[in-house]
């Protein structure tokens, strides 16, 4: 293992932890609405807040974010930590909440099916791709050491490994094949960061050569002044970020999401890397630095797999690729691979 990895993987662990539990648990009053979503969004999120105050429904408002990896980001509001509006990587995450009264049943009857932001799984490679990577078959090559967070705590890392298992499935691979390629993958990923945005840190302070991210991740590194390059590989999946109010949301809970689904607000997303939500109307797409091609900053991979049409759904799953057994036993496809890599997951 290059030893740079799990110290820096630490490090970064360590600061985002302490940052989120200080949000998480911090008391909110008047106006302040409390959003609790996963750590990706913190950058993006910092603009469409001030858009959104500057507009008539909120003028009265002001913010109390909390940021950290998805599943734990979900599994604290059910522990009691204060949302009004929560933003998840993984459908699973809010249905958590669904289960537990604390999200009405109905939270995706929005144009945008409850989706807020939008985005691709890419490669992110050191600058000027020196190992030449182009695509999924390149990451299991012999001697490349890949990063991808933790599935167990992060929402990004599920997407990760789900694009892994659809690019040898949507290539008219058996099953059998597809685990014994996603166990390869993990043999090559040495350790596994708790959320997508400390396996970005993990890795741009690393000596790793590749980074399983969303697009929008490798977006904002190099808007940053990163050393790093992506690849969208021809075939990936497409990355669908869902977010609600809760019941007996603040006021302004409601105006907020909705302006989260709206031109001005997904046009200000697209600006940091995110690609438009399906359902929204009149998006203008600005330029957007750090991207591959900053004028047409999207472009449409030759397959472009989805968790409904390609996975049953995150119901389905959730349930097949993750869970785990009452006794902390892995029961899903993905636990099991993991236990069986020796690869070491970062709390």
């Amino acid at each position: 293992m290059k030893r740079t990895m799990k110290a820096a993987a630490l490090a970064v662990t360590g600061t985002v932890a302490l940052a989120g539990c200080t949000s998480t648990g911090a008391a909110s009053t008047g106006s302040d609405l409390a959003v609790v979503a996963f750590s990706v969004m913190e950058t993006a999120n910092a603009g469409v807040y001030d858009a959104f105050e500057r507009t008539d429904a909120g003028a009265d408002v002001s913010f109390a974010p909390s940021y950290g990896p998805s599943g734990d980001q979900s599994r604290a509001v059910v522990a009691g930590a204060r949302a009004d509006v929560v933003h998840f990587s993984l459908e699973t995450d809010v249905t958590r909440l669904v289960d537990e009264g604390l999200v009405a049943e109905d939270w995706r009857d929005t144009p945008t099916e409850g989706i807020a932001t939008s985005s691709v799984v890419v490669l992110v490679v050191r600058e000027g791709n020196p190992l030449g990577i182009t695509g999924w078959d390149d990451l299991v090559k012999p001697g490349v050491e890949l990063v991808t967070p933790n599935p167990g705590s992060s929402g990004a890392a599920r997407w990760n490994i789900l694009a892994a298992w659809a690019h040898v499935i949507g290539n008219g691979g058996t099953e059998a094949e597809a685990k014994e390629y996603v166990a390869e993958l993990l043999a090559h990923t040495p350790v596994l960061p708790a959320s997508g945005r400390e396996a970005t840190s993990a890795f741009v302070e690393g000596d790793q050569d590749v980074l399983l991210s969303y697009e929008n991740e490798a977006i904002l590194a190099k808007q940053n002044g990163e050393a790093i390059d992506y690849v969208v590989p021809e075939d990936t999946l497409l990355i669908q970020n869902p977010a609600a109010v809760t019941v007996g949301a603040a006021d302004g809970a409601q105006e907020f999401l909705d302006f989260m689904e709206s031109a001005p607000a997904q046009e200000l997303y697209a600006g940091f890397g995110f690609r438009p939500v399906d359902g929204v109307d009149g998006v203008e797409l600005p330029e957007v630095p750090g991207a591959n091609d900053p004028a047409d900053p999207f472009p449409a991979p030759a397959q472009l797999f989805t968790i409904d049409g390609d996975f049953g759904g995150w119901g389905e799953a959730g349930d097949k690729f993750f869970a785990d057994g009452e006794d902390g036993e892995p029961v899903g496809i993905i636990p099991a691979l993991i236990a069986a890599s020796g690869s070491e997951a970062v709390e």
